[in-house]
Formats: structure tokens, C-alpha cells, sequence
């Protein structure tokens, strides 16, 4: 099955091609450059730009947004995420977190997809860590380098296998994955 990528990250595409393409779907990149709704809840965010891309590209389409919620900062960066690693980045996260015992984060992910324009599906993934006192690693993009999964000690950008295993997004594409399985073979529904 074919499927558009709306994006505007080529991390995230490399990252859903190479997950989705393990379980046999085409994943097409469809360059995609949108004013996102301002709110806190990804799958609100996904959804409202999952039938913007659609409007442009008139094919089964699926976008993906994610975030890094900070528990002792009341979920912050959150669904402000990409816009907040271009303003103060990794670093300036740490600054936030100096002298802060707390500090556990999780990364979650909304996908949004659509055949049609109309009827919209969501899968949600997430992944609990913590984030360490310096950055660690060069792979991977944006947190990455300042992200410590759940029983591990090692961050993302250490290592990227374990991410490809265990992140928000893994688990938010392996879902969508098994939907479009059954989407595919007409087993499923929108």
C-alpha cells in the first residue's frame, strides 16, 4: 500500500519509512509546510493537519506530531516542542532543569491518517524517561541527545537502534502499521 508522509522533518520521514517500510507499506515523502494549531493535545494538532495535507495531495496521508512533556515543568515543552528546540534548544532545556531532582519526561507521539479527506484515525505512542544533566550522542534529531528511556542509560542519540525500538514514534507508526494492514486488506475501517 502506498502512503504519503506529510512532513516537513526528514528525520521523522527516514524514521517512518524505514519502520513502516519493514511491514511492506510505500511510504511516499510529501514535503509539507503548515501553520499548526495552537493547542495542547497532539492528537487535536494531527488531526486539523492531517485534512490540511490532504486538501493538498488528495491521497491516503498521514502526518505525525510529537512531543517531549517535562513533568516538573507542567508538560512543557509539550505540543510546543519543535518551535521551542529552535528557540532554546537542548540547552536550553537543561537550564531549565539546573539543580532539579525531578526529572522524568516522556515523549509521545500522534499520527493522524486519511484516505479520504473526511473520516480521520488516530494512534498514539508514548515513551517515559528521564532527561540527564548533559547532552549525550550525536544520532538522531532535536531531544534526542537529552533523553533517557525507561530502564536504560543510555539517551536516543547514543543509541539509535534502541530508539527505533522503543520510541513514541515506533509505537504510534507499529499501530498505525497494524491498521493499515487491515485497511489494506478490507478488514478495517476508517
Amino acid at each position: 500500500m502506498e502512503v504519503h508522509f506529510a512532513t516537513s522533518n526528514a528525520g521523522k520521514f527516514r524514521e517512518a519509512k524505514e519502520i513502516l517500510g519493514k511491514e511492506g507499506m510505500d511510504v511516499r515523502h510529501f514535503p509539507f509546510v503548515h501553520n499548526e494549531i495552537r493547542s495542547d493535545s497532539l492528537e487535536e494538532v494531527a488531526t486539523e493537519a492531517v485534512r490540511a495535507a490532504y486538501a493538498q495531495v488528495q491521497k491516503p496521508v498521514f502526518v505525525e506530531d510529537a512531543g517531549l512533556f517535562i513533568h516538573v515543568l507542567d508538560g512543557f515543552p509539550g505540543t510546543y516542542s519543535a518551535w521551542v528546540q529552535k528557540k532554546i534548544g537542548n540547552t536550553g532545556i537543561l537550564r531549565l532543569l539546573e539543580g532539579v531532582p525531578d526529572r522524568f519526561a516522556e515523549f509521545r507521539a500522534a499520527i493522524a491518517f486519511t484516505a479520504d479527506g473526511r473520516d480521520v484515525r488516530t494512534f498514539v505512542g508514548a515513551c517515559r524517561g528521564a532527561i540527564p544533566k548533559k547532552p549525550e550522542g550525536k544520532a538522531g534529531f532535536g531531544y534526542d541527545p537529552i533523553f533517557v528511556p525507561e530502564g536504560h542509560s543510555q539517551t536516543f542519540a547514543q543509541n539509535i537502534q534502541l530508539k527505533n525500538k522503543l520510541s513514541h514514534r515506533y509505537k504510534s507508526l507499529s499501530e498505525f502499521s497494524r491498521y493499515l494492514q487491515g485497511y489494506q486488506k478490507g478488514s478495517t475501517k476508517i
